[in-house]
C-alpha cells in the first residue's frame, strides 16, 4: 500500500516539477542573465543610438535637498511638461500602500515602429519586463516600472491632416472621412493647435491638454465635450502597433479587427505598442462656453436642499449633449459648477442657467457666491488659442455692455487673474509657445495619492421624483464623508445616437452607454511628495484616514448603483473585480484577444487585462 501511495504521488509530483521549470519569471538587473554590455550596445545600433541608461531625478531630492539643483527639480515638478520629457519620472509620483515611481533600467526613445519593434524582440528574447510611457499620466503606475526596459514614445509627435481617409483594406466598405494621423507621442495641447486653431476642426482628446492621445484611447478616452462628440475610443479609424512577436501591424475595422476593437478602451499597454492612430475629426462648433460659479450653504438643511434643487434642474436642463464637465460637492457645503457646453454662445447658456441662479438668489435660505459667476462663450476655433485669451480673456469672461469689459472687475479682487488666467505656460526658455496647461490641472503634477474612485451613475436615477430624491439623498450623504465629483461628460446617456453607437463598438464597460455621469472621489498630497524626500513625505497614516473618507462617500453611492462599473483610467488601484467594473460582458473577449497576440504576457499592467496570471509586480507568471 505504500508502494501504490508513492505511486499514485508520482504523476502529481511529475506535473509540478513540470510547472517549475516552465514558470516565466522576468529578469532583474542583479540576475546573472541579465543582458551584457554587448547585447545593449546592439540593442542600441538597432534604434540607431537612441537607447539611453534612465537617471533617477529625485534622488537629489534625497540626497542633497538644499541644492540649487534640487530647489530647480522641485520648481519643474509642478511642469506636466517637464514630467513628460524626462523619462525617468512619472506625473503621479506614487499612491499610499499601493506604488511608488520607479524608473527602468534603460529606455529606448523611440522614432519609428521599427525602433518600438526593436525594443519588443530585445524584450522577449532576453525575458525582460517591459513598460511603455507616453504622457506618463497613469495614476496606477502603469508606465513605470523598476528593473525594465522602457519604450519611451514621447518624440513620436508627427501630425498629419486628411481631407479625406479611408482605412487600409476598407476602400470598398467604408465612405472617406476628414481624419488626423498622430504619432504616440502626442499629447492634447499639439493636437488642438493642429487640428482646431490652426484646421478648424475638433478631434476628441482629453480635457487635460498634457494628456497623450494614445494612452488615452486606450483607456476608453473622455474629454471635455465628450457628452456631444463621444468617445476618443469610438473615434478610433486605425492604428498602427507592434505586438508582442515584434511584428509592425495595422489594425483598422477591416484589418485585425479584434486588436482593433481591443485598442478601443482595453487598456494600454496590455495588447501591444502604438507608433501612431489615425482619429476621426468633427465639424467644430460656433462656441465652447463656460459656467463656474461656487455656492455656499450656510446649513447641512440648506445644503440638502440646494442639491436636491440641483438634481431637478439638471435633468430638467442640463442633461443633454450641450452640457459636460463637474459638478463638485463639497464637505463644507460648498457647490461648485465648472461646466463646459458645445454650441451655445453666452446669451444662450445664460438663459439656461437663469432658473437654477434665481432660485438659489431668491431663497430664504441665504445661499451665498464665493466668486462671481462666470458663464462666457469661447469662439470654438480659439479654445485652445493662446494668443485669443492673452488678449480678449477678460472680455470674454467679463463681458460689459455698458463699455470698458475690465470695468468692475477689480471690485472682485480678481485682477490677479488678468494675463494668463486660464493657462500656465512652460516657463523653459526653450518651450514651444503652445505647450500650455489648464491651471486646474497643476495639482496632479507630482503628486502622490492618497485614495481614487470612480462609479458610473445610471440614468435611471434621474427619472421619477422618487428617484430624484433618492440620488439627492445619496449625493448630500455622500458628502458628508468627502468631497466628490460628477463628470457628466464621461457618461453618455444624453448623447446622440450616433455617439452612444460608435461607443458600443468599443470595449469600455457598456454602463458607460446608460450612464448620466462618472463620480469621482479622491484624496491626494500635494506634490512634489515621495517617500524619502525630507519634507516631503506622504503620510501613510493621513493616506489611510482619507481612504476610508473616500470608501465611506463611494459606499453612499454604490447602494444606488451597485453595478455601476469604474472608468479603467480613473479608478481605485485595488479596484475589487477590476476585470467586471472596467469592461463588464466584454471581459471574456478581451481575454481572448490577449492570448491570441500576447500569449506569454510580454505587456503586463496593473488591473490590465491578463494582470489576473502575474504577480503584482509583473514579473511572475503564476
Amino acid at each position: 500500500m505504500k508502494l501504490a501511495g508513492a505511486a499514485a504521488l508520482l504523476p502529481m509530483l511529475s506535473r509540478r516539477i513540470a510547472a517549475a521549470a516552465t514558470t516565466i519569471s522576468r529578469r532583474r538587473s542583479s540576475d546573472p542573465a541579465w543582458p551584457s554590455e554587448a547585447a545593449w550596445k546592439t540593442l542600441n545600433d538597432a534604434v540607431g543610438g537612441n537607447l539611453t541608461k534612465v537617471d533617477f531625478p529625485l534622488s537629489i531630492l534625497k540626497t542633497d535637498p538644499d541644492s540649487d539643483p534640487a530647489k530647480e527639480l522641485a520648481k519643474n515638478l509642478k511642469n506636466p511638461y517637464f514630467i513628460g520629457d524626462t523619462p525617468g519620472l512619472t506625473e503621479t509620483l506614487g499612491w499610499v500602500d499601493a506604488w511608488a515611481t520607479q524608473p527602468s533600467v534603460y529606455a529606448v526613445a523611440a522614432r519609428n515602429a521599427q525602433d518600438i519593434a526593436a525594443a519588443v524582440n530585445f524584450a522577449r528574447e532576453n525575458n525582460l519586463r517591459l513598460a511603455v510611457k507616453g504622457g506618463g499620466h497613469s495614476y496606477q503606475g502603469t508606465s513605470n516600472a523598476p528593473d525594465s526596459l522602457l519604450i519611451w514614445t514621447r518624440h513620436m509627435h508627427d501630425i498629419q491632416m486628411h481631407d479625406a481617409f479611408v482605412p487600409q483594406g476598407c476602400e470598398h466598405s467604408m465612405q472617406s472621412l476628414p481624419a488626423v494621423t498622430v504619432g504616440a507621442g502626442t499629447f492634447g495641447m499639439q493636437a488642438y493647435t493642429a487640428v482646431t486653431t490652426e484646421g478648424g476642426k475638433y478631434v476628441q482628446g482629453g480635457g487635460c491638454t498634457t494628456v497623450g492621445l494614445a494612452g488615452l484611447l486606450q483607456g476608453g478616452g473622455f474629454g471635455s465635450f465628450s457628452k456631444h462628440y463621444g468617445t476618443a475610443a469610438a473615434s478610433l479609424l486605425e492604428a498602427e502597433v507592434v505586438t508582442a512577436d515584434g511584428q509592425i501591424r495595422i489594425a483598422n475595422a477591416c484589418t485585425n479587427p479584434d486588436l482593433f476593437w481591443a485598442l478601443k478602451g482595453g487598456g494600454g499597454g496590455t495588447f501591444g505598442v502604438i507608433s501612431k492612430i489615425t482619429l476621426k475629426l468633427h465639424d467644430l462648433p460656433e462656441y465652447f462656453c463656460v459656467a463656474n460659479f461656487t455656492i455656499k450653504a450656510p446649513s447641512d438643511d440648506a445644503y440638502r436642499r440646494l442639491v436636491r434643487q440641483f438634481v431637478s434642474f439638471y435633468r430638467k436642463s442640463l442633461f443633454n449633449d450641450h452640457w459636460g464637465e463637474q459638478a463638485r460637492f463639497r464637505r463644507d457645503n460648498s457647490f461648485e459648477i465648472q461646466m463646459l457646453a458645445v454650441g451655445l454662445d453666452s446669451a444662450q447658456a445664460k438663459e439656461v442657467w437663469q432658473p437654477f441662479l434665481d432660485w438659489v438668489r431668491q431663497s430664504p435660505d441665504g445661499y451665498s457666491f464665493k466668486f462671481p459667476v462666470i458663464i462666457a462663450g469661447v469662439p470654438g476655433r480659439h479654445f485652445w488659442d493662446l494668443q485669443w485669451w492673452k488678449s480678449h480673456w477678460a472680455e470674454a469672461m467679463f463681458p460689459n455692455p455698458n463699455g470698458n469689459p475690465l470695468r468692475g472687475l477689480f471690485d472682485y479682487g480678481l485682477e490677479h487673474l488678468i494675463g494668463q488666467p486660464a493657462f500656465t505656460l512652460d516657463p523653459r526658455p526653450d518651450a514651444p509657445a503652445n505647450k500650455a496647461w489648464w491651471k486646474g490641472n497643476t495639482f496632479e503634477c507630482g503628486w502622490f495619492i492618497r485614495a481614487y474612485q470612480s462609479l458610473w451613475l445610471p440614468e435611471s436615477l434621474l427619472g421619477e421624483d422618487a428617484s430624484q430624491q433618492r440620488l439627492a439623498d445619496a449625493l448630500y450623504a455622500a458628502s458628508r464623508h468627502s468631497n466628490f465629483e460628477l463628470h457628466f461628460n464621461k457618461g453618455l446617456a444624453g448623447a446622440p445616437p450616433d455617439a452612444i453607437a460608435a461607443a458600443r463598438d468599443t470595449c469600455t464597460n457598456p454602463a458607460v452607454l446608460t450612464a448620466f455621469t462618472l463620480v469621482i472621489a479622491g484624496d491626494a498630497e500635494e506634490g512634489p511628495a515621495y517617500p524619502g524626500i525630507p519634507g516631503h513625505q506622504p503620510s501613510v497614516d493621513e493616506g489611510r484616514k482619507a481612504a476610508e473618507r473616500v470608501e465611506r462617500c463611494m459606499n453612499e453611492l454604490r447602494a444606488i448603483a451597485p453595478n455601476g462599473g469604474a472608468y479603467v483610467s480613473e479608478s481605485n488601484f485595488f479596484e475589487k473585480g477590476f476585470e467586471q467594473s472596467y469592461w463588464g460582458s466584454n471581459y471574456a473577449r478581451l481575454a481572448e484577444i490577449k492570448k491570441k497576440y500576447d500569449p506569454d504576457g510580454l505587456f503586463i499592467v496593473h488591473n490590465g487585462v491578463g494582470s489576473e496570471q502575474w504577480s503584482a509586480d509583473g514579473f511572475t507568471k503564476l
